[in-house]
């Protein structure tokens, strides 16, 4: 199960890249990505860079290792607060 859910994150990943410019159209440009990344389009390169975050979340779920991968992230804060 885990394998067909992450293929759906990917496919949503894979559509932020792929369909850059029908997101844009849709839902207009990021004040945010606007001031931060001022080359390449800036929304255009935010929203890649956003679909590259979720394809690779979906390649982590459908390994099954997103749990170890959030334990790593999430460890040193977590024994932060222990």
């Amino acid at each position: 199960m885990n394998i067909i859910i992450g293929l759906i994150i990917m496919a949503v990943g894979f559509a932020f890249i792929a369909k850059t410019e029908w997101f844009l159209n849709n839902f207009g440009r990021i004040t945010w990505f606007e001031a931060h990344l001022p080359t390449s389009g800036g929304t255009r390169m935010g929203y890649k860079l956003l679909g590259m975050a979720i394809v690779f979340i979906g390649v982590l779920f459908a390994a099954n290792i997103i749990g170890g991968f959030m334990s790593w992230v999430l460890g040193p804060v977590i024994k932060l607060y222990k």
